[in-house]
C-alpha cells in the first residue's frame, strides 16, 4: 500500500513538472527582458535631457555607430579584448597546474598558503601601478597585472578542488590499477572540474575589471584609455559610448564562459539534477 502510494506521488509530481513551463526558458526570458526594459527607461529618462554630463541615449547610440566605423575605435576594441583572452588563458594554465602541484603535495601547500592568501587580500587594481613603476607603460604590464589578479580565484578553487576528491574514487582508481596519469586526468581533474570551472568565472570577472583599470592608468591604447581620455576632453557622448561597450564586453565574454561551463558540465548538471528529482 505505501509504495502504491509512493509511485502515484511521484507520478503526479512527474505530470507537474512537465505541464509547468520550464525554469531554464523562464530565466532566459528574464535575462533578454530585463536589459530590454532596462534600455527602455534609459531611453525614456534621457529622451528630453539637456545635461551635458547626461546625453539621450539615441545621441549616444548614434555616436557609437560613427564611431564603430573608424579604425582607431575597432584597435581600440581589439587590444582590450586581445589582453582580456590572453591574459584569462595565462591565468588558467597557470592556477590550474599549480593548483594541482599544491593540492596534491600537502607539505608544499602549507608552506606556500600563507604567501597565497597575503597576496590574494592585495585588490587588484592596486597591484597596477606597481607593474607601471617597474615595467613601464606597455601591452606587457598591462597582460601580466591582468594575469596575477585573475590567477588566485582559479589557483585556490583548483587546490580545493583536488582536496575534496572523493575517497572512493581514490580506492577504486587504485584497485584498477590506474597509473598516475590516468588517475590525473580520468579521476581527479574531473572531480575537481566543477570547483575550477566556478573559480574562473570569478577570475573573469577579476580579469575583466583590472583590464579596465591598467588600461585607465597610463595606456593610450584600449577601451579603458579611450574612455578616460574623453572624460578628460569633455566628449561626454564618446565616455558614454565607451561605457556601454564596456558593458556588452563584459556581459558577451560571461555568456559566453557560462555556456562553455554548461557544455563542459553537462554530466555534472545532469546528475545535480537527477539528485533533485529522486
Amino acid at each position: 500500500m505505501a509504495l502504491t502510494t509512493s509511485l502515484q506521488t511521484r507520478t503526479r509530481l512527474a505530470r507537474r513538472q512537465a505541464g509547468s513551463p520550464s525554469p531554464r526558458w523562464l530565466l532566459i526570458t528574464a535575462e533578454i527582458a530585463v536589459p530590454i526594459l532596462l534600455l527602455a527607461l534609459w531611453w525614456a529618462a534621457s529622451a528630453g535631457s539637456t545635461n551635458t554630463f547626461f546625453p539621450p541615449l539615441q545621441r549616444i547610440l548614434e555616436r557609437l555607430g560613427q564611431l564603430a566605423q573608424t579604425p582607431a575605435f575597432l584597435a581600440d576594441v581589439a587590444s582590450s579584448v586581445g589582453n582580456l583572452v590572453v591574459s584569462f588563458l595565462l591565468a588558467t594554465v597557470i592556477g590550474v597546474l599549480l593548483g594541482l602541484v599544491l593540492g596534491l603535495v600537502r607539505p608544499l601547500s602549507w608552506l606556500t598558503e600563507p604567501t597565497i592568501h597575503f597576496l590574494r587580500a592585495i585588490p587588484p587594481v592596486a597591484l597596477v601601478p606597481i607593474f607601471v613603476s617597474l615595467i613601464g607603460f606597455g601591452t606587457e604590464t598591462r597582460i601580466l597585472s591582468i594575469t596575477l589578479a585573475a590567477v588566485f580565484p582559479i589557483l585556490i578553487s583548483t587546490i580545493d578542488g583536488v582536496r575534496a576528491g572523493e575517497p572512493t574514487l581514490e580506492m577504486v582508481s587504485r584497485v584498477y590499477r590506474l597509473s598516475r596519469t590516468e588517475r590525473l586526468f580520468s579521476v581527479m581533474l574531473p572531480a575537481a572540474g566543477p570547483r575550477i570551472l566556478s573559480g574562473m568565472q570569478v577570475s573573469l570577472i577579476t580579469a575583466f575589471v583590472v583590464m579596465i583599470a591598467s588600461e585607465m592608468l597610463g595606456s593610450s591604447t584600449g577601451l579603458g584609455a579611450a574612455t578616460l581620455l574623453a572624460q578628460q576632453s569633455f566628449a561626454i557622448t564618446d565616455m558614454w559610448a565607451g561605457i556601454l561597450v564596456l558593458g556588452i564586453i563584459g556581459y558577451l565574454a560571461t555568456a559566453l564562459f557560462t555556456l562553455v561551463r554548461r557544455r563542459v558540465l553537462r554530466w555534472y548538471i545532469a546528475s545535480q539534477q537527477q539528485e533533485k528529482n529522486s
